[in-house]
């Protein structure tokens, strides 16, 4: 797909409408209907781009067949139509010149990034020459280190080059490291922290959708920890997905919602398949189905299915979401408008916020298990109250964290 001049300015029939064959001669009603729909839907979509109606633009794309223009999706994640470059002028200064984060310090993760975008491209674009897709590679490869150059606070996830290489594919050069900047750092920011604690926080909230949608099939799979849906919504289906217009489709609804929606989705999938779930009773089969997300699912319906989900059980409901960190993604990017407010110094902000949080669980967790270990010296002292004083001491005292955090054996991500 070639991109605009101006990703907000569209033409009109530039959602694949090729204005100059409008009229046809044989045209089989059916098709002449889903014409003239398609038409009033570029139409409705153009004038809400125009007027900048994000909540107009993202009912649209929840709708069938979403926004029709890979040109439109910027809009979603909180970039105006005013300007198409990256210049120094951007108002969030996260671009300066065009070449200029490649002089920025390397980022620690770069040498795994490479190892990734060499596996990137298997089923889409497709007819494409070996030429072709190894320049897709080197334009992935520079896209993902320029973020984490310029982001250096992130942390590289592997399956973050399958959600980057769709926006590749979606936007024109001077909108990609922009758009992914805003996805990473305001919307799968808890993906990219130094510990997956975060991550698999998210997880926890499965179980409750789905005990609260279908509390049968929850209790056949109790035992089966809810990581099997991991590779989804960490990746936004990006690595599950084969066929590009169906990831498109997906990627406009979850731009469109709340960074929580994926969970929901991947709850509809696992209740569309509860036949075959609830024939199988071993763990290790059960681990191998639930994490399957099928091919050729009717994406419209599973959006529309999932969005009902949601209603239904919104995520303050669901027991676990009480442990979900205020700073979390899932919590600041509750209002989609709100969020496309945010600027990145607003994201770094609630990145350090949640980062402090998890490196005092995690340091309370170790002293805890080492207060256990050596709980028969201690106990007349009490192991609550030594894990008290321990983490009250700490607090008075930040600079001692480091050197704690090392005696118990502090690691972040393996």
């Amino acid at each position: 797909m070639e991109p605009q001049d101006n990703p907000m300015e569209i033409p009109a029939g530039s959602a694949g409408i090729d204005e100059d064959n409008l009229e046809m001669t044989a045209v089989l009603p059916e098709q002449k209907t889903e014409r003239v729909l398609s038409e009033r839907k570029l139409e409705s979509i153009l004038e809400a781009c125009k007027w900048k109606d994000v909540a107009r633009l993202r009912g649209l794309a929840e709708s069938a067949d979403g926004l029709l223009n890979d040109e439109l999706r910027p809009i979603l994640i909180g970039l105006s139509s005013e300007s198409s470059d990256c210049s120094a002028n951007s108002k969030e200064g996260d671009t300066d010149t065009e070449c200029g984060w490649k002089s920025l310090p390397r980022h620690r993760d770069e040498d795994q990034v490479q190892l990734d975008v060499n596996r990137s491209f298997i089923y889409y674009p497709t007819d494409q020459t070996e030429a072709h897709i190894n320049k897709c590679r080197s334009e992935l490869s520079a896209l993902i280190v320029e973020v984490l150059r310029r982001h250096p606070y992130l942390s590289y996830f592997q399956g973050y080059h399958d959600i980057c290489q769709v926006f590749l594919l979606v936007l024109q050069p001077a909108w990609r490291a922009r758009v992914v900047a805003r996805l990473s750092v305001l919307r799968i920011r808890d993906f990219m922290l130094p510990s997956l604690r975060p991550t698999t926080a998210q997880l926890r909230l499965l179980p409750d959708i789905l005990s609260k949608a279908d509390p049968r099939l929850r209790k056949h799979i109790a035992t089966i920890e809810p990581f099997y849906a991991l590779a989804g919504t960490l990746t936004m289906y990006a690595h599950n997905i084969e066929a590009y217009r169906d990831i498109a489709r997906l990627f406009d609804v979850f731009l469109a919602r709340e960074p929580v929606f994926t969970i929901y989705v991947f709850a509809q999938i696992v209740i569309n398949r509860r036949d075959e779930i609830l024939v199988i009773d071993e763990p290790d089969m059960l681990q191998v189905m639930l994490s399957r997300v099928p091919p050729n699912m009717d994406l419209n319906t599973l959006i529309t299915d999932a969005v009902g989900l949601f209603d239904r059980f919104p995520p303050h409901t669901l027991p676990y979401w009480r442990h979900i960190s205020k700073y979390s993604s899932l919590k600041t990017a509750r209002d989609v408008e709100k969020c496309a407010q945010q600027s990145l110094q607003d994201g770094q902000a609630y990145f350090e916020e949640q980062a402090k949080q998890v490196r005092w669980v995690e340091l309370r967790e170790r002293i805890s298990m080492t207060v256990w270990r050596y709980r028969r010296p201690i106990r007349a002292f009490g192991v609550a109250t030594a894990v008290a004083a321990v983490a009250f001491y700490l607090r008075r005292n930040p600079s001692a964290v480091h050197y704690v955090m090392s005696f118990f054996g502090a690691t972040g991500r393996p």
